[in-house]
């Protein structure tokens, strides 16, 4: 496999190969393939780059982190990693070069279905409207819940989850059979006595969960302001949205999943994984974890802007001016 840039190689590669193997003519098979019997000679006992050794280290490196994470890793994450874990400064178009001649690639998302929601009986305003930065920890959270299939089984699994939106980090979560009230309430309930001084914006979907009597009560308690996202705009509740496509993209690599017990075991241990051991590009390649034990020992939290999206502000300027 060529990972340097000499020119010819693969003649090169198969002249070598042919006169080993098959004892062919050195001169017939450079006269076949329009080359100098020189130029392959100079090639044969030529010393390898420092450049391609490196990309061949560099290869090693991909295929270990391949393997190890459970091909999760696309070209941009896999440079930051490679960067991070190695003190290097490797430029994303290599590693992408590279991982093509490899033939390695993230997993590819699976398309979701489409469901037909009830229609809530109350909703509040979208008071975030979109606006997904926070400057200190416990100033907005996001919640929704998702759906596992239990292999084998006519069953599910329901994650539900409070996302804080300045480190993306779980506050809360809890796993249940069930998709009902107690379940949002029981998340609700451990995010609050883990953070009893919080008082976040709360946004979530138009889930019946969220529009109960009861449940608005328990943030009307907390002293917390409701936030819903608008009717068929998943957008507004991007972030958990992109949380549960990470997980259910990542996870099902990761853990091998057969039954009931498999799958709380892969859930749990992966939110464990991406809370303390999956560093994120925005955060400088630090966990959830460490960006939020660092803002809650300093009077003044680090700022982690988002990146603009370039591809989505062009489609706003031809569509929504």
């Amino acid at each position: 496999m060529r990972l340097g840039k000499v020119r010819y190689e693969s003649k090169y590669l198969a002249i070598r190969y042919f006169y080993a193997e098959k004892h062919w003519s050195i001169e017939w098979m450079c006269r076949q393939l329009e080359i100098s019997r020189a130029a392959y000679y100079k090639w044969l006992h030529r010393e390898v780059p420092y450049e391609e050794l490196e990309n061949i280290r560099l290869a090693e490196l991909i295929k270990e982190y391949e393997e190890r994470f459970c091909q999760i890793l696309g070209y941009r994450r896999m440079t930051s990693w490679i960067n991070h874990f190695n003190h290097t400064k490797y430029s994303k178009n290599r590693i992408h070069r590279i991982m093509k001649k490899l033939g390695i690639h993230s997993v590819i998302r699976k398309k979701k279905k489409k469901y037909i929601y009830a229609k809530p009986d109350e909703t509040a305003e979208n008071i975030l409207q979109r606006d997904f930065y926070a400057a200190v920890p416990n100033q907005k959270w996001d919640t929704d819940v998702t759906e596992f299939k239990v292999p084998g089984e006519n069953k599910k699994l329901y994650l539900s989850t409070i996302l804080d939106l300045y480190d993306r980090y779980p506050v809360a979560y809890v796993v249940s059979a069930r998709n009902d009230n107690r379940l949002v309430f029981k998340t609700f309930d451990k995010a609050i006595a883990a953070n009893p001084n919080a008082k976040p914006v709360f946004h979530s979907d138009r889930g019946f969960q969220y529009t109960s009597k009861v449940f608005r009560k328990k943030l009307e308690e907390q002293d917390i302001q409701q936030s819903m996202s608008r009717v068929g705009r998943c957008i507004d509740n991007g972030p958990i949205e992109g949380f549960w496509g990470i997980i259910k993209s990542e996870m099902y690599q990761m853990y091998e999943i057969t039954d009931e017990a498999s799958l709380k075991y892969a859930i749990k241990d992966y939110l464990r994984f991406y809370s303390e051991e999956r560093p994120q590009d925005r955060y400088h390649c630090k966990t959830p974890l460490e960006v939020r034990q660092e803002a809650l020992a300093s009077d003044m939290p680090t700022g982690y802007p988002i990146p603009k999206n370039k591809r989505i502000n062009k489609y706003k300027e031809k569509w929504c001016a």
